[in-house]
């Protein structure tokens, strides 16, 4: 039996609250905050940030191109979704990335299979056990003062964080976090059985992290948004103002599966996304916490670059990430794949490693040698 099976904590009530990481980035001794975002499903990168200046874009969307008009400008020829204006403060603050043309070689458009490829960091024909998350933290822990090196908000497995020696928590309900594991404890007993003893140690240790995160909340004067994914990152910013500290938060969205229908479906998920990542935004401002944190998004794969019969998109490869932060160097990262120049099927060319994407976040955020959590050398981006 692995962790994954059984770190399974139910979070249903609000976080600790109390200014504790407002020292983080002058202390060594403490690791910078990681929030990760999965946008579930595979969002369509071309109509997230839309190339309304290329005349290929409406050619290949007649009737699913967002209007010129309808885009907010970020330059002369690319803007945000309209549902994501709540993000323009940050781009003009220059707190706000965005990675164009990421995905990786010899893509695999299996949901399952894709998903598992991110969360692994592996190649397509490779397959490993670990998510790269744990990895890392395998090969350079957090302190152990920390009450956990991961906290999974919501449903939908560990991830990246999945492991045998990680310390990660998942909070199924991030509205009320009360523990309700139904852990053993075993303080008293000691199986003679090697693998009991190891889950049974770690359940324990699983329960007190989840004892350490409960607590007053934090009172933030930001609004967050009604509904799942605004408590989803109030749970965040509760969690990042938390004295007893982690190292990650991993948040999703979704279904962003936008197979037909998709101008409502995916304008709804965006504007949740916009929303809720400016409350965010606002609310670890307030708490001093902005410059020690970076959010990050990700997902198994983009969408075809050309609409189908049902007014949607079907499962493509290259796609657009988001990165802010208070120390994000903003503006536009990688090159935005052709829409002249198409692969086979008729999907974008990736231009930007995942790896290095990922990279980035471990050398430059964490100061840890990618080469030993990803296997290789991937060069980081410039954007922290």
């Amino acid at each position: 039996m692995e962790r994954r099976e059984f770190l399974k904590l139910s979070a249903l009530a609000p976080f600790v609250g109390a200014s504790g990481l407002a020292r983080a980035a002058a202390d060594p001794a403490v690791r910078r905050l990681l929030i990760l975002v999965e946008l579930k499903g595979g969002n369509d990168g071309l109509n997230t940030l839309v190339p309304f200046a290329d005349p290929r874009y409406v050619e290949l969307r007649p009737r699913l191109a967002i209007p010129r008009e309808q885009v907010v400008h970020l330059t002369e020829r690319a803007g945000l979704h309209p549902s994501l204006a709540p993000l323009k403060p940050a781009w003009d603050a220059g707190e706000l990335a965005l990675v164009q043309g990421v995905g990786y070689p010899a893509p695999n458009l299996s949901h399952f299979r894709s998903i598992e490829i991110w969360d692994t960091a592996s190649a397509s024909d490779q397959y490993l056990e670990e998510g790269w998350l744990a990895r890392a933290f395998e090969r350079s822990p957090c302190p152990s003062s920390y009450a956990a090196e991961g906290v999974v908000v919501g449903a939908g497995g560990m991830g990246p964080l999945s492991g045998r020696t990680v310390r990660a928590i998942a909070l199924a309900n991030p509205e009320q976090f009360v523990r309700s594991a139904h852990l053993v404890h075993a303080e008293h007993e000691r199986p003679r059985n090697a693998s009991l003893a190891h889950i049974l140690r770690v359940e324990n240790e699983v329960a007190a992290s989840a004892e350490r995160l409960r607590g007053t909340p934090r009172d933030f004067r930001t609004d967050f948004p009604a509904g799942a994914f605004g408590a989803s990152a109030r749970a965040a910013a509760q969690l990042a103002a938390n004295p007893a500290r982690i190292a990650v938060v991993r948040l999703s969205l979704g279904s962003f599966d936008t197979h037909a229908n998709q101008l409502p479906v995916q304008a709804n998920l965006l504007r949740q996304l916009g929303e809720g990542l400016a409350a965010l935004r606002g609310a670890l401002t307030q708490a001093g916490l902005w410059k020690s944190t970076v959010v990050a998004t990700y997902a198994e794969f983009g969408r075809r670059a050309r609409e189908n019969q049902s007014g949607g998109t079907d499962h493509g490869t290259a796609s657009v990430h988001f990165v802010l932060g208070g120390a994000v160097r903003g503006g536009l990262h990688g090159a935005a794949p052709s829409l002249d120049r198409l692969d086979a099927d008729g999907n974008l060319v990736h231009t930007v490693d995942f790896r290095a994407y990922y990279a980035t976040l471990l050398e430059r955020w964490w100061g840890i040698d990618s080469r030993e959590v990803l296997g290789e050398r991937f060069a980081p981006l410039e954007l922290v």
